[in-house]
């Protein structure tokens, strides 16, 4: 429950669902080139121990700046993703200050309390499928990416996977096609989000996934704007406002763009972007 000023100047207590959306860490398939080529899986590189560190210093950002208590993670099944999200969620699930100490850097070594938030891998989060996002040269010959998800959830910090949970994506066990449309992936990215704050209108979520969410996620707010970068860890925030009634039906207001819960984007108007045919986006 956050506090608001009215128009007299009075505080009046009003209650806002915050949503954050963040991209995975640094890949290792961006710094070492030769990697895919031995790889077992070279479509789904993990994070090198920089994008750990990062991913932890931004949970640890988003426990003790955010001003507001996270209690649901959702991540693409993606490694990177499940890799930050379990550094993310040890910072914030963390029993001591030793997450405030600078000198900790990542995980290792780190207490947590698995009862502050609980963990859904979301496969409506998941990469873009197609050939903008993922390298033709290491995508599956058949188009089929085998994902483990009880091998995934182990990945997670103990205690924090919430298996109750059903997932939102309609195809419940399975993957968007091979080649979705960009287009089509940011519709789903859209409606993901939507619908993830819809099912929970009372906790605040954040949710772990690609570039290109992030971008979707930040665009849905400016008309005329093209998303042409967004680093590692970067996110965004928005709230809206809402109410509940009696029957625990809700009503909601429009989600707003919160400009200090934005870290790492680079946009600019769509006809720079359309004109300029060296301009690309940077999200993979």
């Amino acid at each position: 429950m956050d506090t608001s000023v009215n128009a007299t100047g009075e505080q009046e207590m009003q209650s806002y669902q915050n949503v954050v959306v963040m991209r995975h860490g640094d890949r290792i398939d961006n710094f070492e080139p030769l990697w895919a080529a031995t790889a077992a899986r070279p479509w789904d590189p993990p994070l090198v121990e920089a994008g750990k560190v990062r991913a932890f210093c931004t949970g640890r950002k988003f426990r003790t700046q955010l001003g507001f208590p996270i209690h649901r993670v959702f991540v693409s099944p993606f490694l990177r993703c499940l890799q930050t999200a379990a550094e993310v969620v040890s910072a914030l699930c963390a029993v001591d200050d030793v997450v405030v100490d600078p000198d900790r850097m990542t995980s290792d070594g780190v207490q947590i309390d698995p009862s502050k938030l609980k963990v859904t891998i979301e496969y409506g989060l998941c990469e873009m499928l197609n050939r903008e996002a993922i390298r033709p040269n290491v995508a599956p010959k058949d188009g089929d990416f085998d994902f483990n998800i009880s091998e995934l959830e182990a990945l997670l910090p103990a205690g924090t996977v919430d298996h109750a949970v059903e997932k939102v994506y309609p195809e419940v066990r399975t993957l968007p096609r091979w080649e979705e449309t960009v287009m089509g992936a940011r519709d789903r990215y859209a409606q993901i989000i939507k619908a993830l704050a819809d099912k929970y209108p009372s906790e605040n979520i954040l949710l772990v996934s690609h570039g290109e969410g992030v971008g979707v996620a930040f665009s849905a707010f400016l008309k005329d704007v093209l998303v042409y970068e967004v680093e590692y860890c970067a996110y965004v925030h928005s709230r809206r406002p809402i109410s509940f009634g009696d029957d625990k039906s809700f009503t909601a207001g429009d989600f707003e763009l919160i400009p200090k819960g934005l870290t790492g984007i680079s946009y600019a108007p769509s006809s720079t972007m359309v004109n300029d045919p060296s301009a690309q986006a940077d999200f993979i």
